[in-house]
């Protein structure tokens, strides 16, 4: 059997129900939108935590604390592992040459080097930052690991 030979068992798959085509198709008159107001109307919905008029709960509550999603840096992560694996004419690495190479995805800005796996050749690597066990994997390997 293969993808293409699959077929849904019989009453798997029901016909569309058709609304507003009379009292007779279960779905007439009102065509399942109840009765009159914003909720029958097209394109007439209610937004998230509105209470009709009534002040709604999330601003009666105060708000306490501090929220870092606005000032956070995004950081692509590498390995170290992944460098290993940049062909023999790279010698050094920065956020271009990942990019290049499909380590990060393109207008990545800042990049982070992580620790994970072993590097075996000696490379000048570029990035926002470094984690102490990368840093030293690379310096190990006779390499540099320049924050930039």
């Amino acid at each position: 059997m293969k993808l293409h030979e699959l077929r849904n068992v019989p009453g798997a798959v029901h016909r569309k129900k058709r609304v507003g085509c009379g009292e007779g198709g279960g779905r007439g008159k009102t065509s399942g939108r109840g009765g009159k107001g914003q909720t029958a109307r097209s394109g007439g919905s209610i937004r998230p935590g509105f209470e009709g008029g009534q002040m709604p709960l999330y601003r009666k509550l105060p708000h306490r604390g501090f929220n870092n999603f606005n000032h956070r840096v995004e950081l692509a992560v590498v390995n170290v592992g992944d460098l290993n694996g940049l062909p023999a004419s790279v010698t050094e690495v920065n956020t271009a040459v990942l990019a290049d190479h499909g380590l990060i995805r393109a207008g990545e800005g800042a990049v982070k080097v992580l620790g994970d796996g072993e590097i075996s050749r000696s490379l000048k690597v570029s990035a926002a930052r470094f984690s102490a066990s990368a840093k030293e994997k690379i310096e190990k390997a006779g390499g540099q690991a320049v924050v930039a």
